[in-house]
Formats: structure tokens, sequence, C-alpha cells
């Protein structure tokens, strides 16, 4: 049976929150699609606490959950592969969330509502409940794509999308090797350069209540320089991809 929709979730030392997660992710599965084949890819990111083992134990409560571990790699390389796992799938659609609970399943619906509209739907944080020094990397990788590509992108990096399985599938296909540190804000860039609406949908962002934030405070500068290093290298090989995903889109009721 074909998968509608696979929501695709990395997780790495969540063991305080990731069943109250999978739970409410997967209630929103079986209340807005009671009758149809929809899944949730969790990627344990070589959690070094018991997420994992938790994950392993609520499988049989949860029918609609598929958990993937792997060795560590952060977490756009867990993006990644959740959406690779996904594609393979077939999915339809695939929706990209956190496993930190720091979103509200309920707004998923408004990037539902837009899904024949555009094969590429972000959410933005509307009021952001992160660190200060967050906060101001996000701002200044917003200028960087502006100033690199030309395009404006309220929150290239959100862990709050939804892709036409077909259009994820192209996307991936041009996504740069190795792996980027933040493979997100490219597929943003490549599907707004490409002409697609993304919408920027504001969406609630909830306050950090538990877990591990795996990047440092002091790590986060370096991050930023790694990312608008490999943004800017990215630039001079844009055009010939976006072509390739400037094809019309089917639309999907």
């Amino acid at each position: 049976m074909s998968i509608l929709l696979s929501i695709v979730m990395p997780a790495y030392n969540e063991e305080e929150v990731i069943e109250v997660v999978v739970k409410q992710w997967t209630d929103l599965l079986t209340r807005q699609f009671p009758t149809e084949n929809t899944r949730l890819i969790v990627i344990n990111d070589g959690s070094r606490d018991n997420t994992g083992a938790i994950l392993d134990q609520i499988k049989s409560k949860y029918p609609k959950l598929m958990v993937v571990h792997q060795p560590n790699g952060g977490h756009g390389n867990a993006v990644v592969n959740g959406y690779r796992q996904a594609v393979a799938l077939d999915s339809e659609y695939v929706f990209q969330t956190d496993s930190d609970d720091q979103f509200v399943t309920d707004d998923f619906t408004k990037l539902w509502a837009k899904r024949s509209e555009s094969p590429f739907i972000l959410g933005y944080r509307e009021e952001r409940f992160d660190a200060f020094a967050r906060l101001i990397i996000t701002r200044i990788l917003r200028l960087s794509i502006a100033f690199i590509y030309g395009t404006y992108i309220m929150d290239s990096n959100i862990p709050f999308r939804l892709i036409r399985g077909n259009f994820l599938k192209k996307l991936l296909a041009q996504l740069p090797t190795p792996t980027p540190f933040a493979p997100n804000i490219f597929l943003a860039v490549m599907a707004k350069k490409a002409g697609f609406n993304t919408f920027d949908i504001p969406i609630t962002h909830k306050e950090r209540q538990t877990g591990t934030v795996s990047i440092l405070k002091w790590k986060l500068l370096k991050v930023c320089i790694q990312s608008f290093k490999e943004l800017a290298k990215f630039r001079l090989e844009l055009g010939g991809k976006v072509k390739a995903l400037k094809k019309p889109e089917p639309v999907a009721a």
C-alpha cells in the first residue's frame, strides 16, 4: 500500500520526552488520516542515553512508528537519512519536525492546507524560544542567503516543513556531497530559487523543557562560518541544479 505521509524526526538524547513526542505525532496521524497509510520515521542519531532503547520498547505500542538507528552523524545527517527512508517508502508527502517537543502538532494542518499550491512549504517560528546566540546566528544566515542567492527566506533551517515526495527525491539528488551541516537550508534555497512559493507560515515554538542541545554555544559561531562557506561554494553549482528542478510538479489534492 502506498504511503500518503511520512513524518521524519531525528532524535538525539531525548529520553525524557521521546515517548511523549512520538505519541503526539502518531495521534495526529491517526486523527487526521484514520484510513490512510502513514508513518512516523524516527532516526536515532547515536543517542548516548536511553532514547534508542525507549524507541525499541514502544514500537509495538505505536504501529505507525518506524525506528532507524544510526551512528552519531549530527542533526543534518539524520534528517537526510530520514528523508531517504521516506522517499524509499514512496511517500506522497514528507513532513519533517524535531523530537524536542518545541512544536505544536496542530500547526501541521496549516501547512497541509497549502499542499496543492506548492511542493515545498515552510513554517517559521513567529516567536522563537532559543538561546540568544542561536537567534543571532539565524539572522546572520538569513542575511547570508539573501546576499549569496538574492532570495529571502524567513526561517530556512526550520524543522517544520512539508515536501511533496517526488520533489524531495529531486532535491536530494541535487544536494551537495558530502552532506552539508544544515541540509534543510540548501533544500529551502533550491526550492525557492526554482520558483516555488514556500509560504513561510507562522507556527508556535515552545521553550525547550528537556533533552540535550546537540550544539554547544561556543560552537555556534564556527557552525555559522561553516554554513556560510558551504552556501557560498554551492552558489557556483546552483544554476544547473535549479534548472533540473523547474519542471512542473503535478498538483495533488
